[in-house]
């Protein structure tokens, strides 16, 4: 498998030191206890970032005593051939107050703007330090201004990039994606029969709890339209072999006097790999919880965590964070991006980096995910497919979660009555 080369634009050390004789921020509220934030905007690039700016009290040109948590773009190959045709710029607007708006007014106060030059040509294949220290806000040499600290510079970061055939649902190919090839690497089987499940996968002996979990749905009568149970996505390479799986282990049920997932009882996944030389013996490898959120954003919510040797109830939590229902989003797990994005990511040495991302589309949708997966996180075909099988249950979690009012595609039941009752 060849990657395709992506790169990786950071922002980092950002930290902003005020004049010792600075003017109000307006009404009284001096800017050394008013937050500050900026604004980052790559020329001929979407979306823009925002950071918060901690103040830094460091003397002369030391570096910031504190400093924010990286921001930064995330460059694929379209976007890098072009930008890479002539020197770029980011920009950089520091302003202070809060972020948001208010009254349809923006409730922040420019303090002034800084712009970097970039040359994006080679940092496919070479890093590149484009700015480290102090810049000036203010454009008058002779007059105190605030100054802003930041380090930009550019890495690779190639990526394998796949897409589902179709939805997960309908059991469909999954292509690896370079330019303009698709090629065939991994076939999905989806079924949401229980006995089928049951029969298809033994967990190892190691894991008798999580064995128990899947195996006590398998004598269960379904409810129809209240319970959403015994999902199973098993991920074949183009030998036929199972190389990953996503099994649904908690049902996906309405709270009580309600009809949709609650936080407070989610359904989940368990995404497993072959273990042992049995084509049906497999062994935990993530768990992954989902509902759906009540409030002023309607969303999908989501915990990810990785299952250790000691059992599922012992996990390393990995990214927690919530899609909209309506426009759907990614689902992300990038530690090198933990200040720039609304997921909550956790530190794990086995995930540093750009780790995966999958598109996910909004409800009642056709969704196709586009899965990246970082280089240093695949060995091998059995690693990619273990975020192809991530990618289905974060996926499929977004009919999970439907309202229960609503009814589900005749792909997500076994028995056809049951469907048409």
């Amino acid at each position: 498998m060849d990657p395709c080369p992506f790169v990786r634009l950071m922002v980092e050390s950002l930290a902003l030191k005020l004049p010792q004789a600075s003017k109000p921020a307006g009404s009284g509220v001096h800017p050394s206890s008013t937050p500050c934030f900026c604004k980052l905007r790559l020329k001929n690039f979407s979306p823009s970032q925002t950071a918060l700016l901690p103040l830094s009290s460091a003397s002369g040109d030391s570096p910031p005593d504190s400093a924010t948590t990286s921001a930064g773009f995330h460059l694929e190959p379209t976007v890098l051939r072009r930008l890479a045709a002539k020197p770029t710029a980011l920009h950089l607007s520091v302003y202070t107050g809060r972020m948001g708006r208010t009254c349809g007014m923006s409730s922040g106060k420019l303090l002034g703007r800084v712009r970097v030059s970039i040359d994006l040509k080679g940092t496919e294949f070479r890093a590149c330090v484009f700015q480290s220290g102090w810049l000036k806000l203010g454009k008058e040499p002779e007059k105190p201004s605030a100054r802003l600290y930041l380090v930009v510079r550019a890495e690779p970061d190639p990526r394998f990039v796949f897409q589902f055939g179709g939805e997960p649902e309908c059991s469909p190919v999954v292509f690896q994606i370079q330019g303009n090839i698709r090629q065939p690497v991994f076939s999905c089987k989806f079924s949401a029969d229980r006995n089928s499940r049951s029969r298809s996968l033994q967990l190892d002996s190691g894991y008798n709890n999580t064995r128990r979990w899947v195996n006590s749905f398998a004598g269960e009568r379904e409810r129809p339209g209240r319970e959403r149970k015994g999902w199973l996505v098993i991920v074949h390479d183009l030998s036929g072999s199972p190389v990953a799986a996503a099994s649904m282990i908690t049902p996906f049920v309405p709270s009580p006097g309600s009809d949709r997932v609650s936080r407070s009882n989610p359904g989940a996944w368990l995404i497993l790999r072959p273990h042992g030389s049995s084509v049906s013996s497999w062994k935990p490898w993530g768990r992954l919880e989902a509902w759906r959120e009540r409030g002023a954003i309607d969303g999908l919510g989501y915990k990810f965590e990785l299952v250790t040797d000691s059992g599922t109830n012992n996990g390393i939590p990995i990214a927690e964070a919530t899609l909209s229902v309506r426009k759907g989003g990614k689902f992300c797990i990038d530690t090198s991006m933990a200040g720039g994005g609304e997921a909550v990511l956790y530190t794990w040495p086995a995930f540093r980096g750009f780790v995966m991302s999958s598109t996910v589309e909004g409800e009642g949708k056709i969704s196709k995910p586009i899965v990246q997966v970082g280089v240093q996180h695949v060995t091998c075909m059995a690693d990619a497919a273990l975020f192809i099988a991530l990618s289905a249950a974060i996926d499929l979690s977004m009919d999970a979660c439907r309202l229960f009012s609503h009814k589900l595609g005749k792909e997500f039941y076994h028995d056809q009555q049951d469907y048409l009752s």
